[in-house]
């Protein structure tokens, strides 16, 4: 018998042996199923427009679809997380007989959730009610009278024993919706007027995130765009323009120097002929901003005067964020959202990697984005103290929600029953704040973040950001973490071209594409041959500032998944090279799309238990091996049907 035989014919005797016990041994279940993505992703685009690169009207038209498919979901998650903190309100008070001990608790609940405007108590057994907060918001006539009729509705229906939710009304700009619940002696209601501002900072973060607006606007911010292959000034005037523009600021130059750096004097020779204030200096580079003289104007001059070793522009760095039976062996966080809301988790068998690695509070992952809630309560005890490159000595606070996203898809705390549930139990997050309140960046801040991040303990960083141009100076600062063994990992950009964007595609870098549910390219998400991995980043659901919840589509969503796993292999084990890392998760992803390396997904989707397994040295758990010899089978008979 060859030895492909008795190798088939071991792994099918095991299986059964394995089958039989797992069959027998298994406990019983109540046959109920979670859906792949039920809410997340209803309407995925069809392959044919995944893999042909879409006329600016068709692009329009698939991103419009994930930003209302983003809204949608996290309207969904928002009301589910409302309705258990009215839940735990109506627990934790019960009992209390004093007004002012249920105030005092009303107002910290309200104080942590700035979006719940009014909260109305009602007490069956003395017919009293007390209002928290009790201004309404103020709009026209009819607004206001619709607000009374689902307020009235509200209160008909606690009265009947039953809770309640409004549709979605508007006063003046703002969107709202009452809740009402009774506790379970039934002597007490709560109804609650909730303020859906998230809906509308999603929708407005995800026309720029997705580029469906030109972004950022021209003359906005003293920015000049230009084709990134011959820097010809180019003007963005649709998203679709973005993905041949790169932007920059019009009076500013980087500048590396040749040799020694240049004494004070030169400096100030300098400073005098182009009508600056001191420059700033990080690395080897120095960034002049001239109060009188273009980019162009000052290439000019170093060039003909000090023959640098390079110029470039300063440029802008923008935000890239565009379930089955519960397997046994597998551990099922109670994190609430996560069983309806998060496809994302299963889909790269994070639940199976959790046997072998949960992370480790000494391996820091890195975030350099536009910062973090610091007192979100599904992050609380994730956060180190972290930077600001924004506003020097502020905390990296976050005024966008880019940040506080990607930090909860690699951290959010696990078991809580909390929101979501992150990638990692343990790893700490460093927050960087290196975008502005924009959500837009330039190399220095860029720059400055990851090298802040490189000496301050980081072993990961995730840069969720990009642009089309190729900086010197952006990649000097790559170069720099990564001889210090980090592992950098970038999401590839969200205008479905083939583009190469950076920092993504430097070779130090585990550039990340995106995929939706059913395993498909996202249909933002940029592509090319220098595409690394693939990572869930359609409609995922994770942490957003006002200690709420969001489901966002990018390539930023993408890329964390990433980090993420990074941060579990280091933990798991400490002595791999970032090489190493990064060639293990690779090596071990999913093969989507054509075989082998493709300009779509990399080398696949990741797959965290392959890779912590490998990580590993290929030891696995007793409960984990059934499903270890069935994935062994399924590899074996795929090698086989592949030999001629």
């Amino acid at each position: 018998m060859s030895r492909k035989n008795l190798t088939v014919a071991g792994l099918v005797t095991a299986a059964f042996t394995v089958g039989l016990l797992t069959f027998a041994l298994r406990p019983a279940t109540n046959g109920t199923t979670r859906d792949v993505a039920k809410v997340a992703v209803q309407n995925p685009a069809p392959t044919s427009a995944l893999h042909s690169p879409p006329n600016p009207s068709q692009e329009k038209t698939l991103k419009k679809t994930s930003l209302s498919q983003d809204v949608e979901a996290t309207d969904h998650l928002n009301r589910v997380d409302v309705s258990r903190h009215l839940t735990k309100l109506l627990s934790e008070t019960d009992g209390m007989s004093s007004i002012h001990d249920k105030s005092v608790y009303a107002k910290r609940l309200q104080q942590d959730h700035g979006f719940i405007s009014m909260l109305m108590w009602i007490d069956f057994r003395t017919q009293k009610t007390e209002t928290f907060k009790s201004s309404f918001p103020k709009g026209t006539e009819q607004e206001n009278k619709q607000l009374l009729k689902y307020l009235n509705t509200a209160k008909s229906a606690i009265h009947g024993h039953q809770s309640y939710e409004s549709p979605t009304f508007t006063i003046g700009k703002e969107r709202y919706y009452f809740i009402a619940q009774r506790n379970k002696q039934k002597n007490v209601g709560i109804i609650a007027l909730i303020n859906q501002k998230v809906l509308g900072r999603v929708a407005d973060h995800q026309l720029k995130n997705l580029r469906l607006i030109p972004y950022p606007k021209e003359g906005k911010y003293h920015v000049e765009s230009v084709h990134t292959d011959n820097l010809k000034d180019i003007t963005v005037k649709t998203g679709h323009d973005n993905e041949n523009a790169s932007h920059f600021y019009e009076n500013e130059i980087v500048v590396r120097f040749k040799g020694t750096a240049p004494t004070q004097g030169q400096l100030q020779t300098i400073t005098a002929d182009i009508h600056c204030k001191q420059p700033r200096k990080l690395g080897y580079a120095y960034i002049f901003r001239s109060e009188k003289m273009t980019y162009y104007q000052m290439k000019s001059y170093f060039t003909n005067k000090w023959h640098p070793e390079y110029t470039e522009p300063h440029y802008m760095y923008l935000t890239n964020d565009t379930i089955t039976k519960n397997a046994e062996g597998t551990v099922t966080p109670n994190d609430m959202l996560f069983s309806t809301y998060q496809w994302n988790l299963p889909a790269i068998e994070t639940e199976l990697g959790w046997n072998l690695s949960k992370g480790s509070k000494e391996v820091v992952v890195a975030v350099v984005d536009t910062g973090v809630q610091i007192n979100h309560p599904d992050l609380q005890g994730k956060l180190l103290t972290g930077y600001n490159a924004i506003t020097n000595g502020s905390t990296p606070e976050d005024d966008v929600g880019h940040g506080t996203h990607v930090s909860g898809i690699i951290g959010a705390l696990v078991n809580n029953g909390e929101g979501v549930a992150g990638i990692s139990w343990y790893n700490k997050i460093l927050p960087v704040k290196a975008l502005d309140n924009s959500g837009a960046g330039t190399t220095y801040s860029v720059a400055e973040g990851i090298i802040w991040a490189a000496d301050n303990g980081a072993k990961v960083i995730n840069l969720s950001l990009g642009n089309y141009a190729d900086s010197q100076f952006l990649h000097d600062a790559i170069k720099y973490a990564y001889d210090r063994d980090i592992v950098l990992v970038s999401a590839a950009g969200n205008d479905n071209t083939e583009r190469p964007g950076y920092p993504a595609a430097y070779p130090e870098v585990i550039a990340v594409a995106a995929t939706n549910a059913s395993g498909e390219k996202a249909s933002f998400s940029n592509y090319g041959d220098y595409i690394d991995v693939a990572a869930p980043g359609e409609s995922i659901a994770s942490t957003y500032p006002d200690s709420q919840y969001a489901a966002l589509s990018g390539t930023s969503m993408a890329s964390p998944h990433v980090a993420a796993l990074a941060g579990l292999v280091r933990s798991l084990n400490p002595n791999l090279t970032n090489k190493e890392v990064m060639d293990l998760m690779t090596k071990n992803a999913v093969d989507l799309g054509t075989s082998g390396h493709d300009k779509y997904f990399g080398w696949g989707q990741v797959d965290i238990y392959k890779t912590l397994q490998a990580a590993s040295g290929n030891q696995v758990p007793l409960q984990l091996f059934p499903q270890h010899v069935r994935q062994q089978m399924n590899q074996l008979k795929q090698r086989t049907n592949n030999t001629p």
